[in-house]
C-alpha cells in the first residue's frame, strides 16, 4: 500500500515537473510579447522591462535575439527539470537507490549549476543586445550576481554530492548482492 502511494506521488511529481518546464519557457517567451499582461498577474519582468526599454520599439531581430539570450539559461534549467522528471519516473518504478536514479539526481545538480552560470553570462549579453542600437554612451551592460544565485549554486553542489554518495551506495549494494 505504501509502495503504491510513493509510486503515485512520484508519477504526479514527474507530470508536474514537465508542466513546470513548459510553463517556465512559455512564461519567459510570453513576457517578451505581452509584458504588460504578465506584469499585471505577477511581479515577473524580463530583461528589457528591467532596463526601461519599451519592447514594442525594438526591431524584430533584436526582440528575437533577446528571447534567445534569455532562454539559454532556462534551457539549462529545463535540462535539470527534465532529469528530475526522469528521476521521479524511476522512483515510480520502485528504483529508489539504483545507479540510474543517482545519475539523474547528479544531472539535476549540474542543470541547476549551469542555469546559474549561464544566467550570469547571458544577463550582461542580453543587456548589451537590447541597447546595441542606442548611440554610444547610452548603451548598457548589466551584470548581477545575487544571494539567490549563491544559494542555487550551493544547492546544486549539495545535490551533486548526494548523487555521488547514492551512486557509490548503489555500487556497494550491487557488490554485496553478488556475495549473497
Amino acid at each position: 500500500m505504501k509502495q503504491d502511494r510513493i509510486a503515485q506521488s512520484s508519477q504526479r511529481m514527474a507530470s508536474l515537473t514537465m508542466l513546470l518546464l513548459i510553463a517556465i519557457l512559455a512564461f519567459n517567451i510570453g513576457s517578451w510579447f505581452f509584458p504588460d499582461a504578465l506584469s499585471e498577474i505577477s511581479s515577473f519582468s524580463n530583461a528589457g522591462t528591467k532596463l526601461g526599454i519599451v519592447l514594442s520599439s525594438l526591431p524584430l531581430w533584436q526582440l528575437l535575439g533577446a528571447i534567445v539570450l534569455t532562454n539559454i539559461p532556462l534551457l539549462a534549467l529545463g535540462y535539470g527539470l527534465f532529469q528530475l522528471r526522469a528521476l521521479f519516473q524511476r522512483y515510480a518504478q520502485g528504483e529508489y537507490f539504483s545507479q540510474a536514479a543517482a545519475i539523474h539526481l547528479g544531472r539535476v545538480g549540474h542543470g541547476i549549476a549551469w542555469w546559474v552560470l549561464l544566467d550570469f553570462l547571458c544577463g550582461p549579453l542580453s543587456s548589451v543586445w537590447l541597447t546595441i542600437t542606442r548611440p554610444v554612451g547610452h548603451r548598457l551592460i548589466n551584470i548581477s550576481f545575487d544571494a539567490n544565485a549563491i544559494v542555487a549554486l550551493f544547492m546544486a553542489a549539495c545535490i551533486t554530492v548526494i548523487a555521488r554518495i547514492l551512486q557509490r551506495a548503489s555500487e556497494v549494494d550491487a557488490e554485496n548482492r553478488q556475495f549473497v
